[in-house]
């Protein structure tokens, strides 16, 4: 597949989307990162996605618990491809008969996962559902990179501070729809990828 036409020479996409899973994502992509996104709902997990990937794969609603399977695109940035994969929202609404698979689904995915991105409404604070899944990642023993989306400007960044008391130590201000603050996530990112047997190997030969 052709690289699309963009401005930053950092990406490359090749899309693998699927309205399911296959049987062993972490085998069907073993070669490269993999990279999870997850959430509440309407957070912005999706519309993330779509700017990490450069596409509308993943549906963007205003109204909560439209993704509900996994999706799984290909991307690179600065020459390192990966893997992202777009998840359900995750809560316990008890209304919601799609809430427990969600939930299973989300879990299994940050377990086949590399690095975890955590997506917080930097416009909406903290909900229980952010606790909870404070309190999940943490058990984690995984890169996690927070990111505080709906965060347009400089003006808007303190609105990220009171998310601190979930015990996260760093978080990053950004937003997925206006692209504020993408690079600097995007390369902190990278930055947490497992190193590749190359890069092992170079290092133990220096």
């Amino acid at each position: 597949m052709n690289a699309p036409n963009c401005s930053s020479a950092k990406y490359f996409i090749d899309f693998k989307i699927f309205s399911k899973p296959p049987v062993s994502s972490k085998k069907a992509f073993s070669m490269k990162p993999i990279i999870v996104i997850v959430g509440r709902p309407n957070v912005g997990k999706s519309t993330l996605f779509n700017r990490i990937t450069r596409s509308r794969h993943a549906i963007v609603d205003d109204q909560p618990g439209v993704t509900r399977d996994r999706l799984f695109a290909d991307a690179t940035w600065d020459d390192i491809p990966f893997t992202v994969v777009d998840t359900g929202g995750f809560s316990t609404d008890l209304e919601d008969p799609f809430s427990p698979r969600i939930r299973v689904q989300v879990l299994q995915a940050i377990e086949e996962a590399d690095v975890v991105v955590w997506v917080l409404d930097g416009k909406g604070g903290i909900l229980p559902y952010d606790t909870e899944m404070a309190a999940i990642l943490r058990s984690v023993p995984k890169p996690l990179i927070c990111v505080a989306n709906k965060i347009d400007g400089m003006g808007q960044e303190d609105h990220i501070y009171d998310f601190y008391q979930l015990g996260i130590e760093q978080i990053l201000p950004v937003s997925a729809e206006h692209k504020y603050g993408f690079n600097d996530f995007m390369d902190a990112l990278v930055a947490a990828f497992p190193k590749r047997e190359e890069e092992t190997l170079d290092a133990s030969a220096a």
